[in-house]
């Protein structure tokens, strides 16, 4: 009976309660024939011509096939950009294929620590899962807070990290990236596509490859730490020329 009543009630309506963005997800997979949702396939049927048109080319010109089955993120907070990388197979280098800018961004260079702190988190993250349903048009999602995010939160003794951060449509942001309804699009339907590797996504305070950047005085020492290792990911990702 429960079901039979959740079935009937629209997606955007549980949003109005709160809901998270993995909430909506779970509910829009489970339900997605019963109240009108989407799954990720019928997303990319929806959108997957469209985006082609806008992104297929530039792949092209990076001799990669498309759709690309390699593919990696990479967000630099301060130049609100974010790139995407792609590589033919798992020995071949790194291309940069296509930029993005960021059109929002809450909080300011520094890692997330807490719920509610409204920090983009940096590090070296991976995908999650792709919402299909989102409240901001269409989201993939970080794994924050991931191992060493828990690691150096049970050292300081801290708890409440926050979760839910995505990569998503619209330019509204509380701790996430905003990349309008368009870019959303063709970021879902690449990482949709991607299925030869774990997607990684870096989010660096600054693009370690060409400026330096130190933790402001007073910083935990994991800061200084959490950067060496968005510095050595960074490494694999050449710098465009």
């Amino acid at each position: 009976m429960w079901l039979r009543w959740v079935a009937l009630v629209p997606l955007a309506l549980l949003s109005g309660f709160g809901m998270s963005d993995r909430g909506e997800a779970l509910i829009g997979s489970a339900l997605a024939r019963a109240h009108g949702g989407y799954t990720v396939e019928e997303r990319v049927a929806q959108y997957g011509a469209l985006v082609r048109t806008r992104v297929a080319g530039a792949f092209a010109a990076a001799n990669i096939d498309y759709p690309p089955k390699r593919l990696a993120f990479v967000a630099f907070k301060d130049e609100r950009v974010l790139e995407v990388y792609s590589r033919a197979s798992a020995d071949s280098a790194w291309q940069r294929v296509l930029s993005y800018p960021i059109l929002g961004m809450s909080g300011g260079l520094g890692p997330k620590t807490r719920q509610g702190d409204l920090q983009v988190p940096e590090g070296v993250y991976r995908s999650e899962f792709l919402n299909a349903n989102s409240r901001y048009h269409l989201s993939i999602r970080v794994n924050y807070p991931n191992a060493d995010d828990r690691a150096v939160a049970a050292a300081e003794q801290r708890d409440n990290l926050g979760g839910d951060i995505m990569i998503h449509g619209t330019t509204a942001s509380i701790g996430c990236l905003a990349m309008g309804n368009d870019v959303a699009e063709d970021l879902f339907v690449l990482a949709a596509g991607a299925t030869a590797e774990s997607l990684p996504i870096v989010i660096a305070p600054v693009d370690f490859r060409v400026r330096e950047y130190a933790p402001p005085e007073g910083a935990p020492a994991w800061w200084t730490r959490r950067y060496e290792a968005i510095q050595a990911a960074l490494r694999q990702f050449p710098i465009p020329q």
